[in-house]
């Protein structure tokens, strides 16, 4: 039940829609408030939010509010499209989820289509002409008000919708806001600090051949969320010790080994190890710190491709990369082996460790950057600075990282000259130190 909540929240946080359908069902409850204050309030000529016009005047006023709000919401709509195929194409796909979560752009496009919602009602209400006076005429006062209100805060929040999109785009702020909720992933899933002087310990996995694989019945996906408690009490109550084949983030097709059992699996519910793993369409960052890290690469991957050729924004993709292994460096790796109160191995859950972390950041970067001395420099200065932060139990990569830079160095720069320069560290790459 918590995996699936946990899902459906972040189906929400990512669906355009929600937003705006609360905007209309607050326009509509605003409505019918403030249709019957009109029907209460002392309606005197000259009170200050009063409307002054007759029925016609009403009806004018409405129409011209709701039908300004649904070209609003169109232009809106459009914008947006726009933006999510520009920053698709320039930076990378797999931000798209970055611009469906911006709260600001749904609540832009929601207060239009609930403002619309509003002036629609409120015509309804107005009764009457000026031609037929056998009709009660019935002019809701306040509530065109209140609509000319909203029309006027729509402006505001269209001009400031504005100014976000033109915002939004910047490659600094798309690499910023990867970060943030990376960092946000990484305290969930790392929240203890590690000592400086010991190393990791680990414990033996389970040996032989397991007596039972669990397959995936569903259909195919990629792993996103598992809870891992419920697995390491499935296994502790049947007494055997249980493994999760998958990585987090790892594609897995119908029929293809979920789990691996090791001793007597009969009082072992299968059912009940599916329904503690959920799977995607796509990765997400509920419990795969390692997807902020693979969104970062790839816009730096893009921006070092041969048609952007931009390393600039490959350099500020090492900036974000580069804190948040710093991060990592002083965090405690869960080890992937769980034992039960008696010591007795139980749950075994692959996970990836600091030096695939530091893998998966530098070594395609380092690749696709080759010859470029602004990529180089700023490598440089990242693996020095984390050299001397991390423990030493975790230098080994990272040395192994430097080493293999310098060939990447010699390799893309024919002149000596430009290869010695290219071997000094810089914070910008390129530039002054």
């Amino acid at each position: 039940m918590k995996l699936r909540l946990t899902r459906f929240a972040e189906r929400l946080g990512t669906s355009y829609w929600v937003v705006p359908a609360l905007c209309v069902v607050a326009a509509v409850g605003l409505s019918r408030f403030a249709h019957a204050l009109d029907a209460h309030l002392s309606q005197h000529e000259h009170d200050w939010y009063l409307f002054q016009g007759g029925p016609e005047g009403a009806r004018s006023v409405l129409s011209a509010v709701a039908s300004s709000m649904l070209t609003f919401a169109g232009l809106v709509f459009s914008v947006t499209i726009l933006v999510l195929q520009q920053a698709s194409n320039q930076f990378s796909p797999r931000i798209l989820r970055t611009f469906l979560r911006d709260r600001k752009s749904q609540v832009a496009l929601g207060i239009f289509t609930g403002t619309f919602v509003y002036a629609l009602l409120g015509l309804r209400t107005v009764r009457g002409t000026s031609e037929n006076l056998d009709i009660t005429s019935h002019v809701p006062s306040l509530s065109v008000w209140l609509a000319v209100v909203l029309a006027l805060l729509c402006v505001g929040a269209f001009v400031f919708y504005i100014h976000h999109v033109a915002q939004s785009i910047r490659a600094v702020v798309i690499l910023s806001r990867i970060h943030d909720e990376t960092c946000e992933t990484m305290e969930r899933m790392y929240p203890e600090g590690v000592g400086l002087d010991a190393a990791d310990s680990g414990e033996e996995g389970p040996r032989g051949a397991p007596s039972l694989v669990v397959p995936h019945a569903g259909g195919s996906g990629v792993l996103i969320t598992v809870d891992e408690d419920q697995l390491m009490t499935h296994a502790r109550r049947a007494g055997v010790a249980l493994a999760l084949v998958p990585m987090m983030g790892d594609f897995v097709p119908h029929g293809g080994a979920l789990f691996e059992v090791w001793g007597d699996a009969s009082a072992l519910d299968p059912q009940s190890l599916l329904d503690s793993v959920q799977f995607g369409q796509e990765r997400t960052l509920q419990q795969d710190t390692a997807f902020g890290f693979r969104q970062l690469v790839d816009v730096a991957e893009r921006a070092l491709s041969p048609g952007i050729n931009d390393p600039s924004t490959a350099v500020q993709a090492l900036d974000q990369l580069h804190d948040l292994l710093r991060r990592l460096a002083l965090r405690h790796f869960p080890s992937p082996q769980r034992l039960d109160v008696q010591g007795t191995l139980r749950l075994v859950c692959p996970r990836p460790d600091f030096d695939d972390y530091v893998r998966l950041s530098l070594d395609e970067i380092r690749e696709y950057g080759e010859g470029s001395i602004q990529v180089a420099r700023r490598l440089r200065f990242l693996l020095e600075d984390l050299l001397r932060v991390a423990p030493d139990f975790r230098h080994g990569e990272l040395k192994r990282q430097r080493a293999l830079l310098d060939a990447n160095v010699t390799r893309g720069f024919a002149d000596a000259r430009v290869a010695a320069e290219a071997r000094h560290e810089g914070p910008q790459g390129h530039g002054p130190h």
